[in-house]
């Protein structure tokens, strides 16, 4: 009988995760609907560029944050010439300094597909720890407050790294960054990180008391 649900929990899984996507792309949509040249905006984690550009099509300045060397090809080719996406080599944390990037176990087998599991954070299902590459760490809490006091705000920080959103999103609550950005999104990695499992749930907490989802939405996806 267990054999017999398998198939139909896969299913259910798939349907959670596309109704999760569809609605993540429309968040995004409505969001660069709303965007103008001179706006700011932040992708951590930019992965292989779709979300920047999405963003750079609005006229905004993208910032454009990627630790992965084989991705960072990938976003200089894609992004060349235009003038309003700025590429970070760098992981985002909560100091500035270097970290070791971990990839997926599978990452030989299939770069492209496993490119968006690369982390900094241990602990992940399927990484292959005993690997890394040292890449640039920025403090983004510094980052922030000097788009702040360059523009006056920032306009959309979207968060999807790994695991290390956990650190980076408990600095910026403590410092009160989200008051000067409009609309900060987030992936959270808790299913990835059990032993992290009780503080994603109390930073859920932390910032659903002092934002709405408006303002911080954890479950951007």
């Amino acid at each position: 009988m267990a054999g017999a649900d398998d198939p139909l929990r896969t299913l259910r899984r798939r349907h959670r995760r596309d109704l999760r996507r569809a609605r993540a792309e429309g968040m995004l949509a409505g969001v660069a609907s709303m965007l103008r040249p001179g706006d700011v905006t932040v992708d951590c984690g930019a992965n292989r560029g779709d979300v920047t550009a999405l963003l750079a099509a609005s006229g905004a300045e993208v910032h454009a944050f990627e630790p992965d060397p084989y991705n960072l090809e990938k976003l200089t080719e894609r992004f060349a010439g235009l003038a309003n996406v700025r590429l970070h080599a760098a992981a985002v944390g909560t100091e500035a300094g270097t970290i070791r990037l971990m990839r997926a176990a599978n990452w030989e087998a299939n770069p492209d597909l496993a490119s968006v599991k690369s982390t900094v954070v241990a602990g992940g299902q399927n990484i292959a720890e005993g690997e890394g590459i040292a890449v640039a760490l920025v403090d983004f809490p510094a980052f922030l407050r000097g788009l702040v006091a360059a523009h006056g705000r920032v306009a959309f920080v979207k968060l999807d790294i790994e695991g290390a959103e956990l650190a980076l999103l408990s600095a910026m609550l403590d410092q009160r960054l989200f008051d000067r950005i409009q609309l900060t999104v987030a992936e959270t990695h808790e299913r990835k990180f059990k032993d992290l499992r009780p503080r994603f749930a109390a930073l859920r907490e932390a910032v659903a008391a002092a934002y709405p989802p408006s303002r911080v939405n954890l479950d951007w996806i």
